[in-house]
Parts: structure tokens; sequence; C-alpha cells
């Protein structure tokens, strides 16, 4: 027994059975409706159709075709994620390249650093021995100034001893002319 009026209302909201889905060729499906090259959602989905409003049917219902969004063709979207994969591991490789050529550039100059401070190192210890030569060569004339250093010392404590020496005989001997002269004087005083 059919359902009518209110019933096939009440039943046409409550009870839809979907259609099971056709096998669709996306790609000519969508360049059928112009949609190709269009990848924003809703504008690829293939519209079911609709049933006229008026019942007609005499109390029978018809299930509505179900409506799925088109999705964008598989082989464009891999394409697309290779050239994005490709695009990133290039920039990636590069940018490692250019990490090992600046590495590179770091050694080479760190060696020709090296090479300069082993020149002035070579150079260096060439003025070292030249010094060295010449200090031997210097050594008995330092040697001989030591000597009269040590002259001159002695010579100079000598010079003290005399001075402390000449100071004593000094003291003693103006206390004896200063008698003397002073008796001198008197006996000339006396002749007078």
């Amino acid at each position: 027994m059919a359902a009518t009026g209110q019933e096939a209302a009440a039943l046409d909201g409550a009870v839809r059975v979907p259609a099971p889905p056709a096998v669709l060729d996306l790609k000519r499906g969508a360049e059928q409706r112009g949609d190709v090259g269009h990848d924003a959602p809703g504008e690829n989905a293939v519209s079911a159709p609709r049933r006229p409003a008026g019942n007609n049917d005499g109390g029978v219902e018809t299930a509505e075709e179900a409506t799925e969004p088109v999705q964008p063709d598989i082989d464009e979207l891999c394409r697309d994620m290779f050239d994005k994969m490709a695009v990133f591991l290039q920039g990636e490789l590069t940018a490692t390249c250019e990490d090992y050529k600046l590495l590179e550039n770091m050694n080479k100059l760190t060696s020709l650093k090296y090479m300069e401070m082993k020149d002035i190192s070579i150079n260096i210890s060439r003025n070292l021995q030249d010094l060295n030569q010449k200090y031997a060569s210097l050594q008995p004339y330092l040697d001989q100034i030591n000597q009269i250093e040590e002259q001159v010392t002695a010579l100079e404590q000598a010079a003290y001893k005399l001075d402390t020496y000449s100071k004593k005989l000094d003291g003693t001997v103006r206390p004896s002319i200063a008698l003397r002269s002073c008796s001198t004087y008197e006996i000339r005083l006396g002749q007078v």
C-alpha cells in the first residue's frame, strides 16, 4: 500500500535512499561542463536531478541521486606534488651545495693563512738564529764588560776606604797642626 498525502510528504523528508555512484570520467565530465582548471570546492560538484515539486506519481516516491564532489584529476595533482617536491629538494640541495662551497672557501683561506704563518715563523726562526750567532760573537766582549764592571766596583770600594782613611787622618792631623801653629805664633810674639 502506497503512502498518500501527508504521509508521503513526511516520508519524502525523512527517508532518502542514495543511488549507487556511477563510474565517472572526471576529466571528460569537467570538460563538458566547462570547469576545467577550477579547483574550488563546490564548483565541480555534479548536481543530481531534482524531483519536480508537484507529486504526480500517485504516491510513488523516487530516490534522488547522491551528489559527490568531482575530485580533481589525480594525475595533475601528482605532477603538481612532484614538481613542488622537486623544487623543494632542489632548494635544499642548492643550500647544502652552497654550504659546502662556503666551507671549501673557508678551508682554502685557512690554508693560506697557515702558509703565511709558516713563512712568518720560518723568518722568525732565521732571525733568531742570526741573533744567537751575533750574541755568541759578542759574548767575549760582554765577558770583558762584566770583568771591567767588577774591577770598577772593587776600585770604587777602595776609593771609599781611602776617603774614609783620609778623613780619619785629617781628623788626627788637624788638632796637632793647630797646636803647633799656636805655639809658633806665641814664640814669634815673644821675640818681638
